[in-house]
């Protein structure tokens, strides 16, 4: 963490629903209460997770009504009033939330809900997010009352949790570079307009005291997966906070440790199969990172480009696989994708 007095701590944070309108409304952007959303950290180098931080939503629908012509009449709106900073009045649907960690294997490990340390409870508030001036005057210190002290099971140390609306912290021009790379590369690094400058994301942060998240090796490594149930029955016509009916076990279907490799990495076909597959089996999407097909498409889009010489990859196999020797690598590593981080290096301020 870069914040003076918090060297002791990791932070993780896991972002989903990019590329989020500052205007989101009228129905801005929830998590959704059937899933489940994890954040996985494998502290000994096997390409299995250790320690899982389970995310589960819940939508809280009030049925504010104002009266017209003396009826009671349900309003359209999620917000009928000033939102207050930790509490959901003058909000019409209220998010909130719970975290588990499990210890072992994600299905069948141990489990205990993580708690807020002030008040004991374990279900926390997610504030809305950023409507306006005149629903939320000031959105900054509004959110921050939704950071929250937690105790961690088995662990001494207390964390910190938050789950809300953030700035999308990415910089791509998506559309251009996704058109056959419709750019200068050798351009001014600012040469064009980041289309990201303004857009939000919902992120999941947790900070973490380092002795809860290392065993012997102060490398960690993790990656981020969302699952639902195998089977749905949706209901023919649905209300609001009345969801439909799921059952079975979990089945994953994303997953994302290093940006962009299910992106430009992972061939289309097996797009699918790297999102619903455990870092452990990665051996089989070894192709696509020692034969990668990007710089040859930059090849071919930009003719006398300099073409790699050095496959079969081995450079890209350390950057996403295993970690660089000395630096990100743990001393017995399995080659999978996900995050590393040494620990034992301090931050370097930006």
């Amino acid at each position: 963490s870069y914040e003076p007095g918090r060297a002791g701590y990791v932070t993780i944070v896991a972002n989903y629903l990019p590329l989020q309108a500052p205007y989101g409304g009228p129905n801005y952007f929830f998590m959704d209460p059937e899933a489940l959303y994890e954040i996985h950290v494998d502290n000994d180098g096997d390409a299995r997770e250790d320690l899982s931080f389970q995310f589960r939503f819940r939508n809280e629908f009030k049925n504010q009504t104002l009266k017209v012509g003396g009826k009671d009449v349900a309003t359209p709106l999620i917000n009928f009033g000033p939102a207050v900073a930790g509490v959901t009045a003058g909000l019409n649907l209220a998010e909130t939330y719970t975290v588990d960690l499990v210890r072992g294997d994600r299905r069948h490990g141990e489990r205990r809900a993580l708690t807020n340390a002030d008040t004991g409870e374990s279900r926390f508030v997610k504030p809305v997010d950023n409507i306006g001036k005149k629903t939320i005057s000031d959105y900054e210190a509004y959110a921050a009352a939704h950071i929250y002290n937690i105790k961690v099971p088995g662990c001494g140390e207390t964390g910190r949790l938050f789950v809300g609306q953030r700035k999308d912290p990415f910089v791509v021009n998506l559309g251009e570079v996704f058109d056959l790379v419709n750019t200068d590369p050798l351009g001014p690094v600012d040469g064009r307009r980041d289309i990201l400058d303004d857009a939000n994301v919902t992120a999941l942060i947790l900070e973490l005291p380092t002795p809860c998240l290392v065993r012997h090796d102060p490398v960690i490594g993790a990656w981020t997966t969302a699952s639902l149930r195998q089977g749905r029955l949706l209901k023919r016509a649905p209300s609001l906070g009345e969801p439909a009916k799921e059952g079975g076990p979990w089945v994953q279907v994303s997953r994302l440790g290093m940006p962009l490799v299910n992106e430009v990495v992972i061939g289309l076909k097996d797009k699918n199969r790297f999102n619903a597959a455990e870092p452990e089996d990665d051996a089989q999407f070894a192709d696509y990172v020692t034969h990668p097909t990007l710089p040859a498409l930059i090849e071919i889009l930009f003719p006398g480009a300099p073409a790699p010489t050095n496959i079969p990859r081995q450079d890209l196999v350390t950057a996403f696989l295993t970690g660089v020797a000395g630096i990100n690598q743990p001393k017995r590593v399995t080659p999978s994708e996900m995050l590393r981080l040494n620990t034992a290096t301090a931050p370097t301020a930006k």
